[in-house]
């Protein structure tokens, strides 16, 4: 396992590299001038020119790309082109409000489509299985900003229940939760439902196997039969479609967090393309990538836990 582990890290590292790449050469061809957002469009020649060379976009461009090596190497972020803030500072107030996000959406979306799975597959053609389908249809059919605004509107608006936007105080568990109820039910309810459809139909791919009917036939009890045998077997697309979706979450933050008003990543990134801060936006889709390979090395990882198969090859 530690082998493997080493491994994957450092299958890992080219990735990371090739990532790193591409996000410094995507940033730049992004239409707008850095200089021309931070002074206007009635500033002088020699202004502009003069705060191009202080930000070190007149030279040429492999240049930059060794420059910007060189920082990520040293765990240098630089500092915003806008704020003149460092970007490490803007990123450690942003990422928690992320990552609660994230998880937190995670978890509902798991703990819903999951059970939810296992009860339909199990109740295949009858009133429950129409009802559960349904509801992943509505999942898979509603955007998620218009998801959010409707819960806004019902449970903020109307009941007066939850805050209506922000993220809460970071030094206040109650207030981060209260702040994270709505965006974290929006964004669990679309994963959930694909979670669900995956879920059953891999329950009824494997609920009609011979071990199965054996297992049946051994007058094992239901609850057995299912978590022990059936689910456990089905658990590796399960888990295939929870890491891609985990991936998928961090990009849906970005939209999320703007309709919520959440001071996460998600709105660093809005907030950097609309004002073409280069070194804020590189950073932040650093982050993003870094994430991705972790989760898809946790996710090969579980493979090997939970299929004895793939462990002894």
């Amino acid at each position: 396992m530690k082998y493997h582990i080493l491994r994957r890290i450092l299958l890992a590292v080219p990735i990371a590299v090739a990532v790193m790449t591409f996000v410094f050469f995507i940033v730049r061809v992004l239409p707008g001038d850095p200089a021309v957002t931070i002074l206007g469009n009635d500033a002088s020649n020699e202004a502009l020119a003069e705060l191009r060379n202080q930000l070190g976009l007149n030279y040429p461009l492999w240049e930059q790309y060794l420059i910007f090596v060189r920082d990520i190497l040293r765990f240098d972020f630089g500092q915003s082109m806008i704020s003149r803030v460092p970007v490490a500072q803007m990123i450690k107030r942003a990422l928690p409000y992320t990552v609660d996000l994230v998880f937190a959406s995670m978890l509902i979306s798991v703990l819903i489509g999951i059970p939810l799975g296992i009860a339909t597959a199990m109740r295949r053609n009858q009133a429950f299985d129409y009802f559960g389908r349904l509801i992943a249809l509505l999942g898979l059919s509603i955007p998620d900003f218009f998801l959010g605004i409707l819960f806004m509107l019902l449970f903020s608006v109307t009941l007066q229940w939850l805050p209506l936007m922000g993220g809460g105080d970071l030094d206040y568990w109650g207030s981060r939760l209260t702040h994270l109820i709505l965006p974290a039910s929006t964004l669990g309810f679309m994963v959930a439902a694909f979670i669900t459809r995956m879920t059953r139909s891999t329950m009824l791919e494997v609920l009609r196997q011979q071990y199965i009917k054996t297992a049946h036939a051994k007058g094992q009890y239901e609850n057995v039969v299912i978590y022990k045998h059936a689910l456990r077997n089905a658990l590796i697309p399960i888990i295939t479609v929870v890491g891609i979706y985990l991936n998928v979450l961090l990009g849906g933050t970005v939209l999320i967090e703007t309709v919520f008003n959440r001071p996460g990543l998600g709105k660093l990134i809005v907030g950097a393309i609309m004002q073409r801060d280069y070194v804020v936006l590189q950073s932040v889709l650093m982050i993003f990538s870094i994430f991705i390979v972790f989760v898809n090395l946790i996710i090969d990882l579980l493979y090997r836990i939970v299929d004895p198969r793939i462990r002894t090859r």
